[in-house]
């Protein structure tokens, strides 16, 4: 049996949560894989909720996936069931199988249309979803959903994380106050290609789908889509964000309505709390770091600069020997594919330039930089000299503890 994992160092406590007016959770224990914990969440949502999402672009997605997808065509959204231990992820018809079952058991609970019930799975992969156990709990699920099980919600969906992930807006639209809470679980298998894992946000905003999705896809691109742990896209990522209306903020239906600016600014930061955490309780990590590119010839390319960056072993590796290797930084970007110049190139850590113009600079003072490497949060910084493309990443030393954790995965 696989030792128990030790909370991150950079593990942070859940905030003061609330209630989502028209959302009741629950969490119990269906033994999908794990004993002795919770490991099914129930999300029950007023009739009226409407959804919006974004999956994983992964080519070998799970069978929740495919039925997240589709279900999203229409706009309501009654409920969301997630399961801990076992991802459903390639195992073929049975996997299909699982998703029609379990959405056809909740939807008879719950008095609505199978396709109003969304569905996650994450865990091990390639081994067939025990949806009967599953089902065998949806009863007690049911019997105890109340507004108030947010941070036991945040709890059951957990695989390898170490504390609980939850963040919390209040704002208001138009005059009118509005919530925003969410939860997310993440830690390995993240190098969003949409968003990380699972992540689930709901509001009580009244908001039509299309606004919804366009505000998702956009706080998504700067949140998770700009996090990295170790490079490997998870077949299973999804993040929701699901509007009960019950808000009587005025009507909106045009995602550049300046009534939505508060909301829309809230939506973002709250998105990049949640992606942060997934980061600080990344498998074995000690350091959170934070990778910016400035000076690149477009956007897409700082991005994809900082990203190769972020995901190289050995600048990961360097960090959490608290080494300021900005040799491995440089060739980093070398190896991005994006357009650079060596002699207009320069690094900074911790806000110390220690090379400039494709050269280190003369007699800087090495005492700030080896300081800031002994700290929790590391900032790297990387200007291209090129033009005036920018963009910023977060990831996560690699230790030893990726490997434990990794190695004894499925025991």
């Amino acid at each position: 049996m696989a030792k128990p994992i030790p909370v991150s160092p950079l593990a942070r406590p859940l905030p003061d949560l609330s209630t989502v007016a028209g959302v009741r959770l629950s969490a119990v224990a269906a033994g999908v894989r794990y004993q002795g914990r919770t490991d099914l969440m129930l999300a029950e949502f007023v009739p009226g909720t409407i959804v919006a999402g974004v999956y994983t672009k992964n080519a070998c997605p799970g069978a929740p996936i495919l039925w997240c997808r589709q279900a999203q065509t229409t706009p309501y959204a009654r409920a969301l069931l997630v399961n801990a231990g076992n991802a459903n992820v390639f195992t073929g018809r049975a996997g299909i199988q699982a998703c029609e079952d379990c959405a056809d058991a909740v939807s008879k609970l719950l008095d609505c249309p199978p396709q109003d019930v969304f569905l996650s799975s994450t865990g091990v992969i390639g081994e067939k979803l025990p949806q009967d156990r599953i089902i065998a709990a949806l009863p007690a699920a049911q019997a105890g959903l109340s507004e108030d099980n947010w941070a036991q919600a945040a709890r059951a969906i957990m695989t390898t994380d170490t504390f609980p992930k939850a963040a919390r807006r209040d704002v208001t639209i138009g005059g009118k106050p509005v919530r925003l809470q969410g939860i997310a679980k993440g830690s390995g298998m993240v190098a969003p290609d949409m968003a990380t894992m699972l992540a689930y946000v709901a509001t009580d905003a009244k908001l039509p789908q299309n606004v919804l999705q366009s505000l998702l896809a956009s706080g998504c691109a700067q949140s998770f889509n700009s996090i990295t742990v170790d490079s490997d896209t998870s077949t299973s990522d999804t993040l929701m964000l699901f509007a009960t209306g019950l808000a009587d903020n005025p009507a909106v239906d045009d995602v550049n309505d300046p009534a939505l600016a508060e909301f829309t600014l809230a939506l973002n930061d709250l998105l990049l709390e949640l992606a942060l955490l997934v980061v600080r309780d990344g498998e074995g990590a000690t350091k959170q770091i934070c990778v910016e590119v400035t000076g690149a010839d477009s956007n897409l390319s700082a991005h994809r600069i900082a990203l190769s960056i972020a995901n190289s072993p050995l600048v990961k590796t360097a960090i959490a020997g608290e080494d300021a290797n900005w040799g491995r930084v440089v060739m980093a970007v070398g190896k991005s594919g994006e357009p650079a110049d060596r002699d207009l190139l320069s690094v900074a850590i911790g806000g110390t330039w220690i090379a400039r113009d494709g050269g280190v600079v003369e007699n800087y003072d090495e005492a700030p930089v080896v300081a800031h490497m002994k700290g929790q949060d590391i900032e790297i910084t990387v200007d291209m000299g090129l033009d005036d493309g920018q963009a910023r990443v977060w990831t996560c030393d690699l230790t030893h503890g990726y490997i434990d954790i990794n190695g004894s995965y499925r025991s």
